[in-house]
């Protein structure tokens, strides 16, 4: 068996087991670790994880943020700018693309066919690196959360801190880890 299948197996026992309805939003997010060589691997095995929500009774929404950066930039009227001088672009960063983020999240937890017994799945975390930290974004949609929030990270998970692609600065969250070495 694969990575990738051992933490769709874990991911499968963990959905199956019976929802608590009276936990806060942070603790409605399960971040699903695997080492970043296998965004691929674990893109083209994703049906794994559908087909254990699926099986254990709960629907399915998927959310890909992977070109969440081009939709924000595409749609700025000073993208020709930023172009000609990039690092004008990093207050604008800081300040607006984690709450677009946030948003597009937002959009997908608050559709009307997405209750409580639905795991929304969010891909692509790795193309924010650099541009808004995941850590933010959860803490802007947590309240929204009604079933249960998949977060497929390609990182780390050490000492209850996760670390998007490695990276030194980390960050401690209530989610539930579901990694490959049973941390």
């Amino acid at each position: 068996m694969t990575r990738i299948e051992d933490l769709a197996e874990s991911f499968g026992r963990h959905i199956a087991t019976s929802w608590q309805r009276t936990v806060a939003g942070a603790q409605r997010v399960v971040i699903v670790v695997y080492d970043k060589e296998l965004e691929r691997t674990l893109r083209a095995r994703k049906l794994a994880f559908e087909t254990a929500a699926r099986e254990a009774g709960h629907e399915w929404r998927e959310l890909d943020l992977a070109d969440a950066f081009a939709q924000w930039m595409a749609a700025d009227e000073y993208k020709d700018e930023y172009f000609m001088s990039p690092e004008d672009i990093q207050l604008k960063l800081e300040a607006e693309f984690h709450v677009y983020v946030a948003d597009l999240v937002r959009s997908t937890l608050c559709r009307a066919d997405v209750t409580e017994n639905t795991v929304v799945a969010l891909l692509g975390t790795g193309s924010l690196f650099g541009l808004a930290r995941i850590s933010e974004v959860l803490r802007i949609i947590e309240g929204d959360i009604e079933g249960r929030l998949v977060v497929f990270f390609p990182g780390h998970f050490e000492r209850n801190n996760y670390r998007l692609l490695d990276a030194r600065d980390g960050w401690n969250y209530l989610a539930v880890p579901i990694t490959t070495h049973n941390e």
